[in-house]
């Protein structure tokens, strides 16, 4: 691959790409033809589209995400963890002359059945930005991922993001509810049961009754609820990777999401360095480019 290619990110509902000249990204667009809202388009027109004016000379193209799933353009096979971060550059799946997706990996034993898309390019730009034993990927379905140095031993997702939504939007839980308002106090103070009480089920319906009977402002029930999910998901996953504190822990996510694993982590005693997703992706896009390169 030369030193000119097309990084794209496409997901369900978004698709952002960037246009790389000798390492340096010179122009970005993003549209909300994400594989699920085409709108009529063909993946190949919508393609077309986005990168208009930047395939002079058949310029390469990468793309990552949930294009490559039964849902996309075309079907990029997962990679079977344990998985080797060098075998994302060298199973790429080819759509048309110069232009490839990046496979997904997945987990599949009796005790963990798991898959990712778009994440693993985070991941393998995280491995060669700052490199640690665990990743922890927020968002609507959160990744936490063991490696070394050339391997992805295995992963785990937790719904924290989604729970979160479902909760407050369509349950008894946040029902009447007013507009809410940012409280890193109420947040805190989530934070600290999630961390310390493993039997989340039961406290979910508390924090209704909490509103209700006035020990919590109606306002920051979105707040409590979001440090009781996150502190509880943090508590479970640290235990089940049996990390010691001295272990170092990446978090792969945009700055105020990371935050709020940052503050959970501390709690539990772990430091985290801290990488913007998007910069992660771009590293782990340019990773593959120079492998294929060579």
């Amino acid at each position: 691959m030369t030193s000119r290619y097309i990084a794209i990110d496409w997901g369900s509902t978004n698709l952002r790409a960037w246009y790389y000249q000798d390492g340096t990204c010179v122009d970005s667009r993003q549209t909300a033809a994400g594989v699920t809202r085409l709108n009529g388009k063909s993946p190949q027109a919508v393609f077309d589209e986005v990168t208009h004016g930047w395939r002079e000379d058949n310029t390469p193209v990468l793309m990552a995400g949930m294009v490559g799933s039964n849902a996309g353009w075309k079907t990029a096979p997962y990679l079977p963890c344990p998985a080797q971060f060098s075998d994302l550059s060298q199973q790429l799946t080819p759509v048309l002359d110069n232009v490839w997706i990046i496979p997904g990996m997945s987990v599949q034993r009796e005790d963990n059945r798991n898959v990712m898309r778009g994440e693993e390019t985070q991941l393998l730009g995280a491995k060669a930005l700052s490199q640690a034993p665990l990743y922890v990927m927020p968002g609507t379905h959160c990744k936490w991922v063991h490696a070394d140095e050339h391997t992805v031993q295995d992963f785990r997702t937790v719904m924290t993001g989604e729970l979160h939504h479902l909760l407050l939007n369509h349950s008894l839980v946040g029902a009447g509810l007013p507009e809410q308002q940012a409280s890193l106090s109420a947040f805190r103070a989530g934070l600290e049961r999630g961390v310390n009480d493993r039997d989340l089920l039961p406290r979910l319906f508390e924090v209704r009754a909490a509103h209700v009977l006035g020990n919590l402002p109606r306002d920051e029930v979105s707040e409590f609820l979001s440090g009781l999910l996150i502190g509880n998901e943090a508590a479970a996953m640290t235990r089940h990777y049996a990390l010691s504190q001295q272990h170092p822990v990446t978090l792969v996510a945009n700055p105020s999401l990371s935050q709020r694993y940052v503050s959970a982590l501390a709690l539990l005693g772990f430091q985290a360095s801290v990488l913007d997703g998007d910069e992660a992706f771009q590293a782990g896009i340019r990773s593959i480019a120079n492998a294929v390169a060579n």
